[in-house]
């Protein structure tokens, strides 16, 4: 088979190799998936470079997400499942290889049925950030009748998770950073959309909430807006985040926030428990089977591209997923 590997960490273009491997068989309990796309994620990147510690295997093939068709079944799963529409979930978590080839063998739960109508691309973008943005939506209950802001609402994971507290009965505030992500915020739905960058946040917040507090916070930037979120948060509210960047470290303002019986979870996506997985796998299938989702690919490339997938996603310019096609 075809496949993208790095037996180093480092800049994409210096490690990323385009070459031939043998075609894997699935053991017991695997499945075989030909893959017609795969996901590139932040995640992903940060692992190829090096961020993330040093490299875990003598060779990688690197991104969790992806999409494609079982075309082979090792022993005890049902034959019948060759030749179904799969997307895939942690190809590459704790593992070596992952989805940037034409082939890859894992554990058949984590190859979950893709709906007829959604793309092989779209499927592509449903294990890390649509999955992030329906844990961080629902893991506390339905959201029905709730507001749930949703920072960084043209982000990969805010655009799915503007979307999926639509779909489960909220209003939706979402920030941005500009006009562009914005725009892509409404079109996602957002019922409001605030420019972090201009004027008082939390009070433009409010004000788009009819001066009501938010019940939920889909977080990207826990310390960060760690300020806003307080002065916005309403009683027994919840936050959910799912990155800190720019500040790793925040100090918590303990007693505001039990004053207001909040919560602080934590989330990663990698490490759902079964029940858990189980939830979203089950709303991400009920939302696309509604037609409730729709995708945003910013930018697809060819297998020999990887590394410029890498590097468009470390430009951070991209409103929406980069995925690569697998030919």
């Amino acid at each position: 088979m075809r496949a993208v590997w790095y037996e180093e960490t480092g800049p994409a273009e210096a490690v990323l190799r385009l070459g031939e491997m043998d075609d894997p068989q699935p053991g017991p309990g695997e499945v075989r998936v030909r893959m017609h796309a795969s996901g590139v994620n932040p995640s992903d990147v940060k692992s190829r470079a090096g961020l993330r510690g040093p490299i875990a295997f003598p060779r990688v093939i690197p991104h969790s997400d992806g999409a494609g068709i079982i075309d082979a079944v090792g022993e005890g799963v049902a034959p019948a499942r060759i030749g179904s529409r799969v997307w895939v979930w942690n190809a590459a978590y704790r593992r070596p290889f992952g989805t940037c080839a034409e082939f890859v063998c894992l554990p058949e739960a984590q190859a979950v049925p893709l709906p007829d109508g959604t793309s092989f691309e779209a499927g592509a973008c449903l294990g890390i950030p649509a999955s992030t943005a329906c844990h961080a939506v629902f893991a506390d209950g339905d959201v029905t009748g709730q507001t749930v802001l949703v920072t960084g609402g043209a982000g990969a994971v805010g655009h799915y998770a503007i979307q999926l507290a639509r779909w489960g009965g909220a209003r939706v505030i979402a920030t941005v950073s500009g006009p562009e992500k914005a725009a892509a915020a409404e079109a996602a739905g957002a019922h409001a959309v605030v420019n972090y960058r201009e004027g008082n946040v939390a009070e433009a917040i409010l004000a788009a909430n009819q001066g009501s507090p938010v019940d939920r916070v889909v977080e990207v930037e826990f310390g960060g807006n760690l300020a806003v979120t307080t002065e916005v948060l309403g009683e027994g509210g919840v936050i959910a985040a799912y990155g800190s960047m720019a500040d790793a470290e925040p100090r918590l303002p303990f007693y505001p926030l039990m004053f207001r019986h909040a919560a602080v979870r934590m989330l990663l996506v990698y490490l759902l428990s079964e029940k858990e997985r189980a939830a979203t796998v089950a709303r991400l299938t009920a939302a696309l089977e509604a037609g409730a989702l729709r995708h945003a690919i910013a930018a697809t490339f060819a297998l020999a591209d990887s590394a410029k997938a890498h590097e468009a996603v470390e430009s951070g310019q991209l409103i929406g997923n980069a995925v690569i096609t697998v030919d």
